[in-house]
């Protein structure tokens, strides 16, 4: 094996460009075919498939990563990232919507499968690596998952601000030979002998573990990632658009940068504070039975935020800089306690996974997270477009709910 140290850093590095490029790349795509006049729903579609992809690798990847180890799965998911951006620079302006909808699914869809190989075979890689004592798994995952979140917020400023200054096609161009150069680097510097591959009699264990807390763990994942998703991929970035741009090209660069930096510094504010949940749990001292109790905990304080948004959004109707105001501060407030849930989840699905079949534990974990933005994709676009922001922060209550109970059944 490795040393450690040195093969978790360059997984960690390596994640960190993929998740660059893919909070650029949701940028990009989201605020360019917005500015086309795509509608919510249509909006919505461009990453339908980037999230049934996300279903299906995951169900895969933990068969592919233990057939052919960690490192070949790592590897698979930035080349196709960088396959996909290539493709994506293709994309013709005089192409019908249908057309431009359907390729740019085709794309996303590629561009998923990229994003969950490089996330399980980093999770996973966690679990082989990490010190079993004081919390050494738990501070590990959660300085992975928390660096990533804050590299893929850059990824969403990147992603806005290169589209106001150099337009959709060079950005993308820019971004597929930047990360082409990174794995480059990556396959030359990645220590030989980076666990993950069982031998052929051990590498399929089912699609789903034995272990009722990981599936009910999972569960939860799924609502709790359908109840961000809900507002974060449509709703909240359309509604912003419209009060921030008054339709001239001048204005809606204004309203890139300042949607941009704004999902930027949210993505950047939660992983941050994913980073801290160890400490701020204490997890050095407390025993699995007690931050499994947490988890319970933190995802009952998820559930009324939402719904307060969404009445504020009914009771100030029209945009006003009060409503900018309650809803800019409930959203941070959604992302602080949004970050220690994802956190704890991150810890606990290593917890309980089997270390003989982790990537299998991991791969069904994550299908649960894609699935759920899936539904929240779906939800944003659909919701938005039916009741405006009021159902759309109200549908976010209720997944956030559901994922409460999950919780309290993985207990």
């Amino acid at each position: 094996m490795p040393n450690p140290l040195r093969a978790y850093a360059a997984v960690t590095a390596a994640y960190w460009a993929f998740m660059l490029s893919d909070g650029a790349l949701r940028m990009l795509v989201l605020l360019h075919f917005n500015s086309l006049g795509f509608t919510p729903i249509q909006l919505a579609w461009l990453f339908l498939l980037y999230e049934v992809a996300g279903i299906v690798t995951n169900l895969a990847a933990g068969w592919l990563a233990a057939r052919f180890g960690l490192a070949a799965t790592l590897y698979g998911g930035l080349a196709l990232q960088v396959g996909a951006l290539v493709a994506l620079a293709q994309l013709d302006p005089a192409w019908t919507i249908p057309a431009s909808v359907a390729f740019v699914m085709a794309v996303q869809g590629v561009s998923g499968v990229a994003k969950d190989l490089a996330k399980m075979s980093s999770k996973s890689a966690v679990k082989l690596l990490a010190p079993k004592e004081d919390g050494g798994l738990f501070r590990w995952v959660a300085a992975l998952t928390g660096s990533k979140n804050a590299v893929k917020g850059l990824g969403f400023f990147l992603g806005a601000a290169l589209l106001a200054l150099a337009g959709f096609q060079v950005a993308v161009w820019g971004m597929a030979a930047v990360l082409a150069v990174i794995l480059i680097a990556v396959v030359l510097f990645l220590p030989a002998g980076l666990p993950g591959r069982m031998k052929a009699d051990e590498a399929w264990g089912g699609w789903r573990s034995p272990d009722p807390r990981v599936n009910r763990l999972s569960l939860a994942r799924l609502f709790l990632f359908g109840a961000r998703d809900v507002w974060f991929v449509v709703g909240i970035p359309v509604y912003f658009q419209a009060v921030l741009s008054d339709g001239t090209a001048e204005g809606r660069r204004e309203a890139f940068f300042l949607i941009g930096s704004f999902l930027a510094l949210w993505i950047i504010a939660y992983g941050f504070v994913q980073g801290m949940a160890p400490r701020l749990l204490g997890a050095s001292t407390q025993p699995l039975e007690a931050i499994t109790r947490s988890a319970i905990l933190w995802a009952g304080l998820l559930v009324p935020i939402p719904f307060a948004l969404a009445l504020a959004a009914w009771v100030w109707e029209d945009p006003s800089p009060v409503l900018s105001a309650i809803l800019i501060a409930g959203l941070l407030l959604f992302g602080f306690v949004f970050a220690v849930n994802s956190s704890v989840h991150s810890y606990l699905i290593l917890a309980f996974g089997d270390e003989r079949q982790i990537t299998r534990d991991v791969g069904f974990y994550y299908m649960s997270n894609a699935a759920g933005r899936l539904i929240g994709t779906f939800l944003s676009g659909a919701s938005y477009q039916v009741g405006g922001l009021p159902l759309c922060l109200a549908t976010a209550g209720v997944m956030a709910a559901l994922s409460w109970w999950a919780a309290r059944a993985a207990s």
